[in-house]
């Protein structure tokens, strides 16, 4: 394997819920002799790919790589009109709000934007979950066809019922989550893509699961479509699908 390709999977580590490594980390994850890792270490902390924290052994990503997130982010114009409307409907309600991707079987939020109620859920960007166990990432799912979709999650180890989920999904146009990424905590989620770039992107707001109640909810929901829908309108997304309460009105 490629020196190049053994870095890149040291930073898939850290997409993982981990903030740092050790040399001895690397070693057991990568199944490389440690002398090895820690040649791969050093190189990359060089490179500044990655940095110690002071006064240990360990590694955390360098300040390289925020530079190269933020040219990322800034390179997507869906990301930026997604993190525009994700934005204004997380200050409309006061709840958490984040910008997803799909990378494989995986989903991690590219931009993330802090509730202002006093009950917060804070997302961390970068952070990898399970696509099929989010509301994120089943929205990304619901979007694959049916080919992309088999050869992600060939029959004989597809998560049960998951085909039925996207379907639901794709029915009404968005997906909810209860309590599947933290405790407590509900999710919602729709999905909108650039035809021209082949980019989707899955809008979400995140909340605490007791004091919402199903009408604050549902409210949530339209908001998050009909900005989805803007989006949809700007890019050319023909597939896009109007969550069913885009238009519903709340008394």
């Amino acid at each position: 394997m490629s020196i190049l390709q053994n870095a890149a999977n040291v930073l898939r580590c850290f997409g993982t819920g981990c903030v740092d490594l050790t040399v001895t980390g690397i070693s057991e994850r990568l199944d490389l002799p440690k002398a090895s890792a820690s040649r791969l270490l050093r190189a990359m902390q060089e490179a500044g790919m990655l940095e110690t924290i002071a006064g240990t052994r360990r590694y955390r990503p360098g300040r390289t790589m925020l530079d190269l997130a933020a040219a990322f982010r800034r390179s997507s114009g869906i990301i930026g009109l997604a993190s525009a409307a994700v934005f204004r409907v997380s200050r409309e309600f006061g709840h958490t709000g984040y910008v997803s991707i799909l990378d494989g079987r995986e989903v991690t939020a590219v931009a993330d934007f802090e509730g202002t109620n006093a009950l917060r859920v804070v997302s961390t960007i970068g952070r990898r979950h399970a696509a099929h166990q989010t509301a994120t990432g089943r929205t990304l799912l619901s979007r694959l066809s049916v080919e992309q979709l088999a050869a992600l999650y060939p029959e004989v180890d597809a998560p049960p019922a998951l085909r039925r989920e996207l379907a639901a999904v794709r029915s009404q146009g968005y997906a909810l989550s209860h309590q599947e990424a933290a405790a407590g905590v509900d999710g919602i989620a729709v999905a909108v893509a650039d035809p021209m770039t082949e980019e989707a992107v899955s809008l979400c707001i995140v909340y605490p699961h007791s004091p919402v109640s199903e009408k604050e909810r549902d409210a949530m929901i339209a908001a998050l479509a009909r900005g989805a829908a803007q989006i949809a309108d700007a890019v050319g997304d023909e597939a896009f699908q109007p969550p069913k309460l885009i238009n519903k009105v709340l008394t």
